[in-house]
């Protein structure tokens, strides 16, 4: 099968050697050669690769933000000069990984376990995992969020975890608010609270998660009842194991 791929790098010598050893194989076709995350966003939104060649550590979005915008169809090979990643969990979850630097031996490897696993996919096993699944896996060090990547049409925010004053769970999306109007991200509540500092934001409903600096008082409205008043506030609604965990950190 014809490989339709996206290469994905910071470093123009870096993808002049992909280029270089992708030309080797007929039944590539290279569609995008981004140097940063958003080109690569865009690149998928428009090209529609089969597989992203996709470099980890970059400025502006790295490897994992990029594939938290992008379509969950896409095979992905890592390729990454840094061994400080778990890279069992790339054997697990990606497609591939690529150490560098890497032979071209090495790379046309990783193309045939790509065609294989997107002919498993067309019989109907699922390709790749979702990239909140694989950000847990592979990163290591456990350090939680320092900023939420969301993407609204062809725009791309990246908002620091210090500017949000709360989440919102609507249905198979989260409200981020931070200030501004809140924005969309297609994310379950429960999955953005694992990738957050539990110290800084905390449960407080079923539908909200607040960041504790925003948290000016709470008010008892009845027996059972308590509202979280805001420092510009509004006011967010506390169950009874929410105020439990309040308890435990204020």
């Amino acid at each position: 099968m014809t490989l339709r791929v996206a290469i994905v790098d910071d470093e123009a010598p870096a993808r002049m050697v992909l280029r270089e050893y992708l030309a080797s194989d007929p039944d590539v076709e290279v569609v995008a050669e981004c140097a940063n995350g958003f080109e690569a966003v865009k690149a998928v939104a428009e090209q529609r690769p089969d597989l992203l060649l996709l470099d980890v550590q970059m400025p502006k979005l790295d490897g994992f933000e990029v594939l938290d915008l992008v379509r969950r169809d896409v095979a992905v090979v890592f390729t990454t000069a840094y061994d400080e990643y778990a890279l069992k969990a790339f054997e697990v979850h990606a497609v591939d990984y690529l150490l560098k630097p890497f032979s071209r031996d090495r790379l046309h490897q990783a193309l045939a376990r790509v065609r294989e696993r997107l002919s498993t996919a067309g019989q109907g096993v699922q390709a790749t995992v979702t990239p909140v699944d694989l950000r847990r896996t592979a990163d290591a060090s456990g350090s939680p969020l320092t900023r939420i990547v969301i993407r609204d049409g062809a725009d791309v925010h990246v908002i620091p975890v210090d500017r949000v004053d709360f989440i919102e769970a609507q249905d198979d999306y989260v409200a981020v608010h931070a200030g501004e109007r809140p924005r969309l991200k297609e994310q379950t509540l429960g999955s953005l609270e694992a990738q957050l500092d539990p110290r800084r934001f905390v449960r407080i409903h079923r539908s909200y998660l607040l960041n504790l600096d925003r948290l000016a008082r709470l008010e008892a409205v009845s027996k059972d009842t308590r509202m979280a008043v805001l420092r510009d506030g509004r006011r967010l609604p506390v169950s009874r194991t929410g105020f439990a965990r309040l308890q435990e950190l204020l």
